[in-house]
Order: C-alpha cells, then sequence, then structure tokens
C-alpha cells in the first residue's frame, strides 16, 4: 500500500515536471475558453482507414497533437492508454493521438508508437491542424463536445484522472 501511494506521488511529481518543461518548450495553457467550432477533418489513420471528425458528431472527442521528436510526448502516452482502454468497449468518446511529423516519417511514428506501446489510434496531419486547433506546444489535447465544439485545450502532460474530469460532463449515459 506505501509503495503504491509513493508510486503514485512519484507519477504526479514527473507529470508536474514534464508538464513544467513542456511549457518552458512552448506549451504555453489550458483554456476552458468558449465554445468554438472544431476545424473539422479527414486523416489517414496510421492502421489504414480514415477517420472524419463527423464520424464522431454526437459523442465528445479526445485530440491529442503530438510529435516523434516531442520528448514530453513519451509521457502522455501512458495516460491516454489508460483513458482509452477505459472508454473503448463504450465507444462513448472518440479519443485520437494526431502526429505532427512530417509526411516522410510514417516508418518513424509506426515504429514511435509501437515503441511506446501506443494503444490509441493515431492520425496523420501535420502541424497547420494542430495550430488551427490553437496547439501552441506539443503535447496539446484539445476536448471537442458532442455538437462539435472545442471547449477545452491544454498544452503540456496531463494525467488521464485530470482530462476525465473533463470529459465527465459531455458524456451522455445510454
Amino acid at each position: 500500500m506505501i509503495q503504491s501511494a509513493r508510486a503514485n506521488c512519484a507519477r504526479r511529481i514527473l507529470a508536474t515536471v514534464l508538464g513544467v518543461v513542456g511549457l518552458a518548450c512552448g506549451a504555453a495553457d489550458e483554456t476552458g475558453e468558449s465554445a468554438a467550432p472544431a476545424p473539422d477533418f479527414r486523416l489517414p489513420q496510421l492502421d489504414g482507414g480514415e477517420v472524419a471528425l463527423a464520424d464522431w458528431a454526437g459523442r465528445p472527442v479526445l485530440i491529442d497533437f503530438w510529435a516523434t521528436w516531442c520528448p514530453p510526448c513519451v509521457y502522455q502516452v501512458p495516460e491516454l492508454n489508460a483513458l482509452y482502454a477505459a472508454h473503448r468497449e463504450a465507444g462513448d468518446v472518440g479519443i485520437f493521438g494526431i502526429s505532427i511529423d512530417d509526411d516522410d516519417a510514417i516508418d518513424a511514428v509506426r515504429s514511435w508508437t509501437e515503441e511506446k506501446g501506443v494503444e490509441y489510434p493515431i492520425l496523420l496531419s501535420d502541424d497547420g491542424l494542430a495550430r488551427a486547433y490553437g496547439a501552441l506546444g506539443f503535447p496539446t489535447v484539445v476536448l471537442i463536445d458532442p455538437d462539435g465544439n472545442v471547449v477545452w485545450r491544454h498544452a503540456g502532460v496531463i494525467e488521464h484522472e485530470d482530462i476525465e474530469e473533463r470529459l465527465e460532463p459531455y458524456l451522455r449515459a445510454p
């Protein structure tokens, strides 16, 4: 029990330190901004096929903008894996990582996601889409409500419990 509490405390301290490092590297904001329409997208998925934002109409969508060259992005993976595992079966929220690496880096993206154990779907884009969503640094997590509006954005590493708190008001009971 004590070891578990220590491990949890150490994880929170690490997340805090990485968040501060992320802020120093260009990640600068957390907004609970007024809802604004989310920029539409249809993107190729790393494992084949495409995903469109419109496919998720009526459900919240969480996007994580990241890159293989982003050191703090490594620490976001287990948090998003936990969130994805909690919602995968219910399908009540779309959770996607969007790589902003260059088009010629698909092999690097695939290797990185396999090495880091990414379990959630990875989409391929560029930093233009990330900028359209207001990402100032990486990782940046964006929450889109069921009506297709950006309702929250966080730059830097964040724990899945904190994301879950932001997500909860937008989940609809079956």
